[in-house]
Formats: C-alpha cells, sequence, structure tokens
C-alpha cells in the first residue's frame, strides 16, 4: 500500500506542467485531486492513515507535512520536541500537496484557495485499539506551497479533580453553584486549553443536568450526553461564524455555552452579551495571563465600546485560568496555572481601569482559590518537578520568581 501511494504520487508530479508556478501550481494540483479516481483516493487516505497510526504510535502530539519547511520530512512533535521521522517516506513539494489535497473536498478547497487557510476535523480507525482517533487539522501556505498541521485529540477525558483547583475555584466554574457569567481558560497554542474546556464539560456532564451547545472550529473531541444534552456546533460545517454560533445558542435553550475561542471583537461582544443574559459561558484566550486576558479584551473592541465592555466583563467574569506546559524533570510535560478568582476587589479594579493592582490580589489570594503563575511555578519546583531553569524561564514575572526562589 505504501509504494503504491507513493507510486501514485510520484507519477502525478511528473505530469504537472512547468508553467504552473506558486499559487497556480497549487491551484492546479487541488484541482486534479478532485478527478482522482475512487481506487487511488482510496490508497491515499490509507497511506496517510498509515502515517498517523505510526504518530499515535509514538504518542505524538503533532504532525507537519508538506511545505519547504519540512525540507521534504513528515515531522513528530513528540514530548514537546518537534523532530524529524527518518523511517517515513520523504515526499517531495507537489507529492505532498497531492496528498494533503485528498484529505480534502472541492468546497474545503475552495474555502483554502479564498482564505488561505483551513481548520478542519479528521478522524481515522486506530485498527491496534478498533477505536477512533480525533485530529485538529490545519492546511495552510508556506512560500506558495500547501502544508498540514494536525494535532491528535485524546480520546482520555482528564478529571477536573486532577487539576487541583481550589474549592472556590472549582465552584466558580460550576454551573450548579453559579448559574451565569464568564469563565476563560487562557495560554498559548499546545497549553491544554482545550483539554480543560473538555475537561469542564465533562465535569457538568457527569454530576449536572443541563443543555451545553459546544462552538469551537474545528469540533475536536465529540462528547457522549449523560447527564447533559450536548450539542456540538462546528464553525464553517453547522455554524458560518463564532459569532453566529453564540447569537443563534440563545434560541437553542442552552444552559453552558462553550466557545472554543474568543477570536475576533463581534465574539467578544456577543459573548459578554450572552453571559449578561444569565447562561455560563466558557472561552479560551491566547494570552498567558489572566491581567493579559482582561486587557486583550477590552483592547480588541472598538475604543468608543473600551468603556462600557470593560463594565459589562467586570460584571460577568467569574473567573481566569492561564496555564503552561513547562517541561518536567522527568520527560513528561507538566501542568503550571494561574487562577484568578473575581472578588468585589477585583471587579472594582477592572472598573476603575487598574488592572495592575489584580497581580497583587492573586498573590494574596490563596484563601479565595487563587495564585499566581509564579507561585505555582514555585510549587512545582519544590515538588522537584520541574528544573531550577524551566521555573525561571516560563514565569511571566522574572522579578517576581526571583524574590520566591530567594525566599525559599
Amino acid at each position: 500500500m505504501i509504494n503504491k501511494a507513493l507510486e501514485i504520487l510520484s507519477s502525478f508530479a511528473k505530469t504537472i506542467p512547468d508553467a504552473y508556478i506558486g499559487p497556480d501550481r497549487t491551484n492546479y494540483i487541488m484541482e486534479q485531486s478532485e478527478k482522482l479516481s475512487v481506487e487511488d483516493k482510496d490508497v491515499l487516505i490509507k497511506f496517510f492513515n498509515h502515517i498517523l497510526t505510526v504518530m499515535v504510535d509514538r504518542t505524538a502530539s503533532d504532525i507537519e507535512i508538506g511545505g519547504p519547511g519540512t525540507a521534504n520530512y513528515i515531522w513528530f512533535r513528540i514530548q514537546g520536541i518537534k523532530q524529524r521521522v527518518k523511517d517515513l517516506p520523504n515526499l517531495k513539494l507537489d507529492e505532498s500537496t497531492m496528498l494533503i489535497a485528498a484529505l480534502l473536498n472541492k468546497n474545503q478547497h475552495r474555502h483554502l484557495m479564498v482564505n488561505r487557510n483551513i481548520d478542519f476535523s479528521y478522524t481515522f480507525r486506530y485498527i491496534k485499539n478498533n477505536v477512533n482517533v480525533r485530529f485538529r487539522a490545519d492546511a495552510y501556505f508556506d512560500l506558495d506551497i500547501l502544508t498540514l498541521n494536525m494535532r491528535a485529540i485524546s480520546s482520555n477525558l482528564r478529571a477536573l479533580e486532577s487539576y487541583e483547583f481550589h474549592q472556590y475555584a472549582l465552584q466558580s466554574m460550576s454551573h450548579s453553584y453559579i448559574k451565569f457569567g464568564l469563565s476563560l481558560i487562557t495560554g498559548i497554542t499546545g497549553s491544554g486549553k482545550s483539554t480543560t474546556l473538555d475537561a469542564i464539560i465533562n465535569y457538568h456532564n457527569q454530576t449536572n443536568p443541563c443543555q451545553v451547545i459546544v462552538i469551537a472550529a474545528p469540533i475536536e473531541f465529540v462528547h457522549t450526553s449523560n447527564q447533559c444534552i450536548i450539542k456540538h456546533r462546528e464553525v464553517g460545517r453547522d455554524v458560518l461564524s463564532f459569532k453566529d454560533g453564540v447569537t443563534q445558542a440563545l434560541r437553542q435553550d442552552p444552559d453552558i455555552i462553550v466557545i472554543g475561542e474568543m477570536r475576533d471583537p463581534d465574539t467578544i461582544l456577543a459573548s459578554l452579551e450572552v453571559a449578561d443574559t444569565g447562561h455560563k459561558v466558557f472561552s479560551t484566550l491566547h494570552t498567558s495571563s489572566a491581567i493579559e486576558s482582561i486587557d486583550r479584551i477590552i483592547a480588541e473592541v472598538n475604543p468608543v465600546e473600551q468603556e462600557r465592555v470593560r463594565m459589562r466583563l467586570a460584571d460577568v467574569l467569574v473567573s481566569v485560568v492561564s496555564q503552561k506546559l513547562i517541561p518536567g524533570v522527568n520527560g513528561q510535560l507538566v501542568l503550571a496555572k494561574e487562577v484568578l478568582v473575581v472578588t468585589p476587589s477585583v471587579k472594582a479594579a477592572i472598573k476603575n481601569n487598574n488592572t495592575s493592582e489584580i497581580y497583587m490580589m492573586m498573590n494574596q489570594g490563596s484563601s479565595m482559590g487563587m495564585i499566581t503563575m509564579e507561585q505555582d511555578l514555585m510549587r512545582l519546583y519544590q515538588q522537584r518537578k520541574i528544573s531550577k531553569e524551566n521555573m525561571i524561564a516560563y514565569a511571566n514575572n522574572k522579578n517576581r520568581i526571583r524574590q520566591l526562589f530567594k525566599a525559599v
């Protein structure tokens, strides 16, 4: 099967006219991929699934295929380290472009060529364990050449209790305790935000009978309804945009709305409005601290709207969890987290545009379930889970982490 797939890719690459270069070449390849015979497409899909099987076998989190940056190799990220996979076939640029194009349908081709990027989900059957494995995929361009990143979605849900949140922090995220408000999970790409969101959904699914609407691009983990009714709406597939998904959710009898990402002003405004109307809202941001998350939301909207958004955010925000995955001393990744629980003092600081005061509130708010990133890094270091070098490297406030270290 592998040799047959490589033969199909190689033979096709030789037929591409030299006149096609740059975007025109990629467009030509995608057009031709739609003309593949059912048999040839089946071989290519099986070859791609073989690559994913190797990825799962080696517990890799990400795979990279295509584009000049890969130097014709397939790359995995294993335990946070990106590496060439030298025992998988090398693919020339035209070959990898055809392989990626074969995964997409005609509508996805059209979207990709217009928007130069497409997020989608992909599922294949992992024969060894007889289970379906899902991936979050992103196809994009590297110097006009099609390239693909895919991230494996764990089939095992992490228990929310394993995060060791303080009781008050858990209560702020629990629909049974607080029926409305906005809770944010933040961090850079690859910090486990989606895993935390899925743990929160699963927590409610086991304990709280309510309706959950998940809006994401793409949908990653698919939850099975238990105590909750859980609806999954994928942007670009089930709904046109995050904003539309949030607005339409109000007519779908939700108790909890999970927004995969607050990525634009319209989605931010819609999310705040929904939280203000008495619904529980969870979402993510690409920020590295609780304070940065608050400032980012306000800064994202039009300046004439910022004062109103500041007041509304102060009224609806109930908690922020900012997280990072730190290389551990045992080679495994370790979760470090910063937790902000919104108290009356925090609300006042947001309304008065004094967010810089919030850090000290977190620093001194352990009894309310709060902790700074620096305090949690110090905890992990004292438990000998991370090194001193990584403790300092991953701190948001370098001066503060050094002060904590000296005080030990």
